[in-house]
């Protein structure tokens, strides 16, 4: 486990400088090169979603099907995380194209694009890893360190991580609800079927096209393309949460506190969101799939920077944390993916809250 880094004014002030100044530069090149990226990975998408569908409508072996399972998986996990997740930051507004525009974008998944962006885009991104402020963290659900409130139900949070990872869409889907709110006697009944209807509309369309368009279009056929959909929308559920878990919840992303986040200052929030976050290290198909979120630490910096960017800048980011004597927590799929399940059995047993929040533990 890494300690906080603590820095002085000045030194704030540089960091926040340079990367400011890493920003504009690469926002000044941006052009054709990235144009062409996010209209292949659409083409891709699309292509794979035919492929997968045609397959599980058309074929009769069980070679087929699993052929057809994973290639509509990988359609929907390339859609949601390259596509939908970085579309609806903002990162390709430049090119003034009303397909790709974050204004307008929804993905293939049940959680409503305007619940997604408040919740994610604007708590997440803002309050990274603060304890009360960062509803991410942890999810409602669970408890990932020590200043997190024990109750014997957390002794169960394996079991819950389980059943959140299977249903992952659902869970991301109602989080902007605050349904939390509405079991503590803090949201009316009336407040709660309003915040609900977004949800439920997009739910519906989602569970329709799923689970009744296309298994009926298979007529005859439609166990087969039922089960194959429930099974790539369970791959892509799987996938998805793994990646974001590892995102904010490894050993060594650290948590704050909302006293000692008062009144950030830029260069103390490119602190929070680099110490808060965790990257994950592969090949160039590993970074796609992951949406380019196995480059967190780059991704909470610049959110709505296009995401191929992040491996590029990426020696830079490392380089100037060095420099400033700031941990860059950077290691293999597995080895973060561990430590965050570590994380999860850890704390489901009770432990001595600490008088105020130091690193997470």
């Amino acid at each position: 486990m890494t300690h906080k880094t603590q820095l002085t004014a000045e030194q704030l002030d540089s960091l926040a400088g340079e990367l400011d100044a890493l920003r504009t530069e690469v926002t000044a090149s941006l052009g054709e090169r990235d144009a062409r990226h996010i209209r292949r990975m659409v083409r891709r998408a699309q292509g794979s979603a035919i492929a997968g569908r045609g397959l599980l409508m058309f074929g009769f072996d069980p070679i087929s099907w699993v052929v057809g399972v994973f290639a509509l998986a990988h359609a929907k996990i390339l859609e949601n995380m390259e596509i939908g997740h970085n579309v609806m930051h903002g990162q390709y507004d430049w090119m003034n194209d009303p397909s790709l525009s974050s204004q307008t974008y929804d993905w293939d998944i049940v959680c409503a694009r305007e619940h997604w962006i408040n919740s994610h885009n604007v708590e997440h991104h803002n309050h990274t890893n603060i304890l009360g402020k960062d509803h991410d963290y942890g999810y409602g659900m669970l408890r990932l360190t020590r200043e997190q409130r024990w109750s014997p139900a957390t002794l169960l949070q394996p079991l819950w991580y389980l059943l959140l990872a299977i249903y992952f869409q659902w869970g991301v889907a109602i989080h902007d609800i605050k349904l939390g709110r509405f079991f503590k006697g803090r949201m009316s009944r009336k407040e709660l079927k309003q915040r609900s209807r977004p949800f439920v509309r997009k739910a519906t369309r989602q569970l329709f096209k799923d689970y009744v368009f296309f298994p009926a279009l298979a007529f005859w056929q439609w166990p087969r393309v039922l089960l194959g959909n429930l099974c790539a929308n369970l791959i892509r559920n799987l996938w998805t949460n793994a990646i974001i878990f590892c995102g904010h919840f490894t050993e060594d992303a650290q948590t704050f506190s909302r006293s000692e986040t008062k009144n950030e200052t830029r260069g103390q929030w490119y602190l929070r969101q680099i110490q808060g976050s965790s990257n994950l290290e592969g090949g160039r198909w590993f970074h796609v799939l992951s949406g380019h979120l196995s480059h967190q630490i780059e991704h909470h910096l610049f959110p709505d920077m296009p995401a191929p960017r992040y491996a590029e800048i990426a020696p830079r980011v490392r380089e100037i944390c060095q420099r400033y004597g700031i941990h860059y927590n950077s290691a293999g799929f597995w080895s973060q993916y561990f430590s965050v399940l570590k994380r999860i059995f850890v704390h489901a047993w009770p432990t001595r809250r600490r008088t105020a929040v130091a690193n997470a533990a």
